[in-house]
């Protein structure tokens, strides 16, 4: 068995399992600080502290002030670290590897406790059980930044997944937004209509591939819980919550049990969002917690916010796996797509070759009407590492005439949190033809693969590895 095998076989669905095993395997990359450190903003500034030396580890804080537990965060940040969790595929196998698991849709297995219901509070609940952190300084104040919202509509035979910022608003509420394009916002209006409120769980750290369901891109109705089942290759073993009977993972860390009233709200924000930019955007939503489900061992599992590659990485690769998926079905002469980290979820490259003139702009075209997200995409030849932001500028400088290459479309619908479209709710989207075209004069500058060893060896033996 390969070790990335034993990952995914030996450490079932529980998130403690999952680390010691992680821990066993790639010790080199799970960074445990065993100082103390403090819950403002000391986590973030580590994260930050790393990517700035292109670091990426899965950090373990053993000790937090006020947490009282591990706080365990940027398990994400490595794509390398998320094809271990899907069994061992390299980052640039990812797509392919997403979408076949997550297409082996398997329902939930039902238990009659877990982990989770070690320690049940109906009633009278207090979150300050429930340990939270501050981000960054303009943030209003501590969040949750992995809270999972579980919704049902049994009648319907709806289940919904999705992550919402959330941030404790009174002793027994959460104060969130909704997204009001989203699937949760639908259900809640949908409650609404028949004058009562939304029953909901809310679930505070699980297994890595449970999370990556819950950032799955579904059509409404599909359920984001057998999507889970999928990336498992095993059913999502869940346990219902004692009073609305929503079922939600066994191994969980906490789940908060309650309702969401359409009528009731709670500000909340600024935060630290995925461009970079504090916002106050938000539907104002009030969560009213009458049940606290949670683990005796507790971790905080913790999804650093802003623009930190685990945030960027959780929301884009289900997406980028989905237009990948779409694009290779229409253009088989796509070889690459990559959405880099440079341009948060709003910018994407596509590298193809092509086979017939004006290709490059249809594939860009597709993307940019598939994706709602996206504003720009760079079209590149396919011996251009896309992955390298240098060489898709390089490309650019070299194979891009503006007044011929450029690509656009007004008034489309964008994200809400695009700083650049505020109070206005539409975009402009643009591609850019960076590929050589077929009058294109010029011929690569190359090194041989054999001069290239014989420098690795000589600078080895120089000391200059």
């Amino acid at each position: 068995m390969t070790s990335q095998a034993k990952l995914l076989e030996d450490t079932g669905q529980d998130l403690h399992r999952f680390m010691a095993v992680y821990r066993e395997l790639f010790p080199d990359d799970v960074l445990t600080v065993r100082e103390r450190v403090g819950p403002d903003q000391d986590v973030t500034a580590a994260v930050w502290s790393l990517a700035a030396q292109g670091r990426h580890p899965a950090l373990v804080f053993e000790q937090v002030e006020g947490i009282g537990a591990p706080l365990v965060t940027n398990l994400f940040a490595s794509r390398e670290r998320v094809g271990r969790m899907l069994g061992g595929v390299p980052p640039a196998g990812i797509h392919a590897e997403y979408q076949a698991r997550s297409r082996r849709m398997t329902a939930p297995r039902e238990l009659a406790s877990g982990a989770v219901t070690q320690r049940v509070t109906s009633g009278s609940v207090d979150l300050s059980e429930v340990p939270t952190i501050r981000h960054f300084a303009t943030d209003r104040g501590p969040y949750i930044t992995n809270a999972i919202i579980a919704a049902e509509d049994r009648e319907a035979g709806i289940g919904n997944l999705s992550y919402h910022r959330s941030m404790v608003h009174s002793r027994n509420e959460i104060a969130t937004s909704l997204h009001s394009r989203g699937h949760l916002w639908r259900m809640l209006q949908a409650a609404q209509a028949q004058g009562k409120p939304l029953a909901v769980a809310m679930v505070i750290g699980a297994h890595p591939l449970f999370m990556l369901a819950g950032a799955a891109r579904l059509p409404y109705g599909v359920d984001e819980r057998h999507v889970a089942g999928g990336l498992f290759g095993a059913p999502l073993e869940v346990v219902r919550t004692p009073k609305y009977g929503i079922a939600v993972p066994a191994h969980a860390e906490f789940v908060l049990e309650g309702v969401i009233d359409p009528e009731a709200h709670a500000e909340e924000g600024p935060f630290g969002e995925f461009t970079g930019y504090s916002s106050d955007r938000s539907t104002n939503n009030l969560l009213r917690v009458e049940t606290l489900m949670r683990r005796d061992d507790a971790w905080l599992l913790d999804v650093v916010g802003g623009n930190s590659a685990e945030h960027l990485n959780l929301g884009r690769i289900p997406r980028e796996s989905e237009m990948v998926e779409k694009l290779r079905e229409r253009f088989p002469g796509v070889t690459a797509v990559h959405y880099p980290s440079s341009g948060t979820h709003f910018h994407a490259y596509v590298a193809l070759k092509q086979s017939r003139p004006g290709e490059a702009r249809q594939v860009m075209l597709g993307l940019l009407g598939w994706d709602p997200y996206l504003k720009t995409v760079v079209a590149v030849d396919e011996d251009v590492d896309i992955t390298r932001d240098e060489e898709v500028l390089w490309a650019l400088a070299t194979h891009f005439q503006p007044h011929l290459d450029v690509v656009m479309v007004e008034g489309l619908p964008g994200s809400a949190l695009d700083p650049s479209a505020s109070g206005v709710g539409t975009t402009s989207r643009m591609g850019l033809d960076a590929t050589r075209g077929p009058a294109f004069d010029g011929v690569r500058a190359r090194i041989d693969d054999a001069a290239m060893a014989r420098a690795a060896a000589f600078l080895s033996r120089a000391g200059g590895r």
